[in-house]
């Protein structure tokens, strides 16, 4: 057996470069280039490979250790190293005159040296598991920054489920259903049109071509950076190495440097159902638009749930939602669902509160179903069944125990502060690190993740992340809401803005909504917000920007907003809080 030292190759000429990970133990049997330690430069993170196959008898660094180039990493005993044939001694044969070169052909005389350490050659710097939102921006973010990228997605497009299958297309056919709602208001002041005529066909082709133009602009924009794209489904094969199965069945094994799983997530099916029958549908099915069927069940009153059921009702279906919870969409304050459970209960959507779903069958004539709970439904009988219930993560179908990385019961990945797994060189971002599951969310997430392996010494920071509810009305929040500023017993006070007092509200006859905003009672700053109403979701992210930058009740009064805008309502109900509104009378405290 012999010893051979591995030491730090040449690495650019940095000095004090930390170890952030050790990859093996001593005792540990190693093959040749397998690495060793993980080493993390301003510039790259790489790993020491081992020049031989043998057994770590020694780790000569620790945990946070600073190296440099030629710096002893570890001691390996190579039985290989020692049974290389070694030199004739000089004195086997009559020394010559003078010193003769050996033949160009001949084998190196010193096999049992140690060789030079190198750099492990990777396929890329950086794979991306995923072309979602999060995933596609990761991408583009790490080419910009001069890594080379390659960006894995099982489907025939980028975009992922945001623009294929979910935000993008159900907002395209909520505009269409929002043109159906205009159109019969307009009889209120004057204006009458005949009943629309919906051409099924044309309407999916509109919302496929709203899809095609950004996955195409997607794919534009990867070739302009040099991100190479594969499409296949994606599995670790080791800490460094994918095995990507395309469409074929044909396998392809990519090595990296560093990879990015954002593998997101899909619907919840629950159990109980004939997912056998087409009639029964994921949010994914009902955007496909097969038909509007006459009687529509909605299982699940969250958001998800009632943007299909808006869509639906607005195409001509006869709409029932169930939910479990005692409100539609429990994350939000109760005050902000009111003024749409109302409308909802106008246009003839019946709402049903405290109810489940028991069996659901499938029979000739529809789907029969069985209801338990405080208020049960009079239809039994649906020609189609939406279920949204929500969506699971997709951490649990990587193979990632192969990499070493920790996968939750739930299939979520538990990330730190810079979107680091629990192996340094693998990150992990969108969906499957855990709530909230939103497009946005995972952007700024997978631009955080292409920076940190960039070298930017960068965490996760943000404060509040809006969510939007594109219902009709819209229902938009961020940050501190009243209810979970009461739970917490926090010190706030409100200030709220009826839009009944907003002159273009009342233009629009859409007077049901209102503006609140939350402050913190001892600094005064806003800490959160709620709007419901038309165009909500444009509205909140004044709320979002104003809580990051610690704006006080006077920043947000103070600040001149255009009339007569929806946006003022903003300024407007910072005024309630300071009592200084003159848009409406309010008597003062006594």
């Amino acid at each position: 057996m012999a010893e051979i030292e591995v030491k730090v190759p040449d690495i650019g000429g940095h000095d004090g470069v930390p170890v952030i990970e050790l990859l093996v133990k001593p005792g540990d049997t190693v093959a040749k280039d397998q690495g060793l330690v993980t080493l993390e430069s301003d510039k790259a993170t790489m790993e020491v490979p081992s020049s031989a196959a043998g057994v770590v008898k020694a780790l000569k660094v620790k945990l946070n250790d600073a190296v440099s180039t030629g710096d002893v990493i570890a001691i390996i005993e190579s039985e290989a190293a020692a049974s290389a044939p070694a030199p004739a001694p000089a004195a086997a044969t009559p020394p010559p005159a003078a010193p003769v070169p050996a033949p160009a052909a001949a084998a190196p005389a010193k096999q049992a040296a140690p060789a030079p350490t190198t750099h492990h050659s990777y396929d890329c710097d950086v794979v991306v598991i995923g072309a979602g939102p999060g995933g596609y921006t990761a991408a583009f973010r790490a080419a910009d920054l001069g890594l080379k990228t390659v960006l894995v997605e099982r489907y025939a497009s980028l975009g992922g489920v945001c623009l294929n299958v979910g935000c993008i297309p159900s907002k395209a056919l909520l505009h269409a259903a929002e043109v159906i709602d205009e159109v019969a208001h307009a009889n209120a002041y004057g204006i009458t049109f005949d009943a629309p005529k919906i051409d099924l066909d044309k309407l999916r082709g509109y919302k496929e071509s709203v899809v095609g133009q950004l996955t195409k602009g997607l794919s534009g924009m990867a070739k302009q950076r040099k991100v190479q794209t594969l499409q296949g489904t994606a599995t670790f094969a080791s800490p460094n190495t994918l095995s990507i199965v395309d469409a074929d069945g044909k396998t392809q094994s990519l090595s990296f440097a560093h990879a990015i799983i954002a593998a997101g997530s899909q619907a919840v099916k629950l159990p109980g159902f004939p997912w056998d029958d087409k009639r029964v549908m994921d949010s994914t099915d009902a955007l496909d638009l097969a038909d509007v069927p006459k009687k529509l069940l909605v299982v699940g009153g969250g958001i998800i749930g009632l943007e299909m059921a808006t869509v639906y009702r607005g195409l001509g279906s006869e709409v029932t939602v169930v939910e479990f919870m005692p409100q539609l969409i429990p994350g939000a304050d109760p005050d902000l669902v009111r003024p749409l459970a109302a409308r909802l209960k106008a246009q003839g959507v019946a709402v049903h509160l405290k109810t489940k779903v028991t069996d659901a069958k499938a029979g000739k004539k529809g789907i029969e179903c069985t209801f338990e709970g405080e208020s049960i439904p009079e239809t039994k009988l649906f020609d189609r069944v939406l279920v949204a219930v929500g969506r699971s993560a997709n951490g649990g179908k990587l193979a990632c125990e192969k990499a070493g990385v920790t996968v939750g019961e739930r299939g979520l990945i538990p990330v730190d502060a810079q979107m680091r797994t629990n192996v340094p060189h693998i990150f992990a971002i969108g969906d499957l690190v855990g709530q909230p599951m939103l497009a946005h969310k995972a952007t700024h997430e997978g631009k955080l993740a292409a920076e940190v392996i960039a070298g930017e010494k960068k965490e996760w920071v943000a404060r509040v992340i809006p969510s939007v509810a594109y219902t009709d009305p819209e229902i938009a929040w961020v940050g501190v809401s009243e209810t979970e500023a009461k739970a917490k017993g926090l010190k706030v006070g409100i200030g709220k803005f009826p839009w009944a007092a907003s002159g273009r509200a009342i233009g629009l006859g859409r007077t049901e909504g209102f503006t609140k905003l939350v402050f913190d009672e001892a600094t005064h700053r806003v800490i959160g917000g709620g709007i419901v109403g038309v165009h909500a979701g444009e509205l909140i992210s004044e709320v979002a920007l104003a809580i990051e930058m610690g704006c006080e009740v006077e920043d947000i009064g103070h600040t001149i907003h255009p009339h007569p805008t929806l946006s003022e309502s903003v300024g407007m109900a910072a005024e309630v809080y300071d009592g200084t509104i003159t848009d409406l009378y309010i008597p003062k405290k006594k």
